[in-house]
C-alpha cells in the first residue's frame, strides 16, 4: 500500500548505492591537462602582483616621488597624480584580491570558476588600458605605450585569447568545475 505522505519511509530500505547518483567517467575527471597551466597561472598572478608592485610603491613613497607629484607647486606636480597613485593602489588591492578568491575557487572546483577566471582576465586588460590613458592625461606628450604597457598589455591578451576560448568551451573546465 502506498501512501501519500511525503514524508513516510520507504517500503523498502535504501542502501549507500541508492542514496548517491553513478558517477560517470567525465564527472570524475580531476585538475589535470592543462588545467595544470591554468592553476599555475593563478596561484604566480598574486605573487607576481605583490613582487611587482611592492617596490615600486615603497620606492615611490621612499624617494620623494609621491610628494613631488601631489603636492602643488612643485614641478612634477599634475592634480590627477593623487587620484591615478590612488587609484591604482587600490584597483591592484583589488586584482590581488580577485586572484586569491579565484584560487580559492578553482582548487574547489567551483561551477562559477570559469565565468571568475575570464572576468579577471577581461579585467586586467581593461585597467591596463584604462591606466595607460590616466596617465596619457598627466603626460601627455610621453608615448601613451610605452614600451612596458605594451609588454605587459600583450601578456595579458595573448593569455586572454588562449584561455577565453578554453575556459569555454574545454570538456575537462565542464566536468571539472561542477560543484
Amino acid at each position: 500500500m502506498k501512501s501519500d505522505n511525503p514524508y513516510s519511509p520507504p517500503a523498502t530500505p535504501l542502501t549507500a548505492t541508492d542514496a548517491e547518483p553513478p558517477v560517470t567517467p567525465v564527472e570524475a575527471e580531476k585538475l589535470g591537462g592543462w588545467l595544470i597551466l591554468v592553476a599555475i597561472g593563478i596561484i604566480f598572478s598574486p605573487v607576481r602582483i605583490v613582487f611587482q608592485l611592492v617596490p615600486i610603491y615603497s620606492n615611490l613613497i621612499s624617494d620623494g616621488s609621491w610628494a613631488a607629484l601631489t603636492t602643488p607647486g612643485t614641478g612634477a606636480y599634475h592634480p590627477l597624480w593623487i587620484a591615478i597613485l590612488v587609484g591604482e593602489i587600490i584597483v591592484n588591492a583589488a586584482l590581488f584580491c580577485g586572484w586569491i578568491f579565484i584560487a580559492v575557487q578553482f582548487f574547489a572546483k567551483k561551477k562559477r570558476l570559469p565565468k571568475l577566471y575570464i572576468s579577471i582576465l577581461l579585467s586586467t586588460i581593461a585597467i591596463q588600458l584604462g591606466d595607460a590613458w590616466a596617465i596619457s592625461l598627466v603626460r601627455p606628450n610621453d608615448p601613451i605605450f610605452d614600451p612596458e604597457t605594451v609588454r605587459e598589455l600583450g601578456r595579458s591578451l595573448v593569455a586572454a585569447c588562449i584561455w577565453i576560448p578554453y575556459m569555454l568551451v574545454s570538456t575537462r573546465v565542464k566536468a571539472t568545475f561542477v560543484r
